[in-house]
């Protein structure tokens, strides 16, 4: 009979000590009973790669920290900028640094569900949600769109109603203070958020930083309506709070793609190719059928066809899907599960996946020659 052969590993870092307790009984039924059990278990304490897998686990916690320390850190900073400016906005009556007021708030609020979401990616994979937690920093990234939306609508809003009603802008030098004040904030926040937001595989992470870097541009902008109010254009600092407008809209536009990209599982094209070429280096494998990944949180997960010889024993077929899951996981950055699925070559009774195909859905591709 043809071998055809779904291989789930060890390697579900979300609910590892579960996944142990899972893959050890799968293994005792393909290994005859109690004692293989035994073994399996005795030789998974004892391989090297056991010991790659709890560090694995170790650096998915940590990246859920090292998240936390970028939130607060950021939320810290921004909260000292926000007050700085509200006091001088109360003392001055500018409305373009009110919109950039706002902005920071806004920022240093989104670190609330970013926190939140991280909080709850710590959490173990259940019978409900199986693959865990991790799809919380998503839904975060969904609130950190909305308030970049509505900060903006705010602003637009107070420079519209000062282009209508014309106020005079007073203390001028600390206007100048205040924007120079949001830049150099902003600018800090978003190099940090970004990085740690890359580093770590978080979407969210990195819109957010996204946004604080145009505020911190917008932060530079005010000092363009400062400079046009002291040469006395008096409608100067309501146009550059409708130019701040119009750049927080360009970074709503990038941060909602960034975020709608990944509720939608897409995930950049190289690693695809990363892990089809991987898989075709592994010995015993003859070819790569389809590839698919998915982002959860900021850990990447992926399933894999490959075609291994048709004469190959149930067990041989095995033991090359753990080979092919443990080259991809250490290939591929942020991947921190796999699920391998084997076909066999095609034989005397053809292709396995005939009546799968016959209802629309693809057969496997092979290698040239097999």
């Amino acid at each position: 009979m043809a071998a055809n052969h779904t291989h789930r590993h060890g390697h579900d870092h979300a609910h590892h000590e579960e996944h142990g307790r899972d893959h050890a009984h799968g293994q005792a039924r393909g290994h005859g009973g109690r004692w293989a059990r035994i073994r399996h278990r005795f030789a998974h304490l004892i391989t090297p790669h056991s010991h790659e897998a709890v560090d694995k686990v170790d650096a998915a916690m940590e990246t859920s920290r090292e998240g936390m320390r970028t939130l607060w850190r950021s939320l810290a900073l921004l909260g000292a900028t926000t007050v700085v400016q509200a006091v001088i906005v109360a003392v001055s009556g500018s409305v373009a640094l009110l919109g950039d007021t706002i902005h920071n708030a806004a920022d240093a609020l989104t670190a609330v569900p970013l926190g939140i979401a991280f909080v709850l990616g710590r959490r173990a994979a259940n019978r409900r949600y199986t693959y865990g937690y991790g799809r919380a920093e998503d839904l975060a990234g969904i609130a950190v769109v909305a308030t970049i939306a509505a900060s903006s609508a705010l602003a637009a809003y107070e420079a519209i109603d000062r282009l209508l009603h014309p106020r005079d802008v007073t203390h001028l030098w600390a206007v100048v203070f205040a924007a120079v004040v949001g830049f150099i904030g902003n600018e800090w926040v978003a190099r940090y958020r970004i990085s740690t937001g890359r580093r770590i595989g978080s979407a969210a992470l990195v819109a957010d930083g996204l946004h604080a870097r145009t505020d911190g541009f917008t932060s530079l902008a005010v000092l363009l309506g400062a400079g046009g109010t002291a040469l006395g254009w008096r409608t100067a600092d309501p146009v550059v709070g409708l130019l701040i407008t119009v750049a927080i809209l360009f970074v709503l536009r990038d941060a909602g793609r960034e975020v709608y990209r990944r509720l939608m599982d897409s995930v950049d094209p190289v690693l695809v190719e990363t892990a089809e070429t991987v898989l075709r280096t592994v010995a015993g494998v003859r070819g790569v059928g389809q590839v698919r990944m998915r982002w959860i949180g900021h850990a990447l997960r992926a399933e894999a066809d490959i075609i291994v010889d048709r004469h190959l024993t149930v067990v041989e077929a095995h033991t090359l899907a753990v080979a092919a899951e443990h080259t991809l996981i250490h290939a591929v950055p942020r991947l921190t599960a796999v699920t391998i699925h084997t076909d066999h070559t095609p034989g005397a009774s053809g292709d396995p996946h005939a009546a799968l195909t016959h209802h629309g859905h693809p057969a496997p591709t092979t290698a040239p020659g097999v």
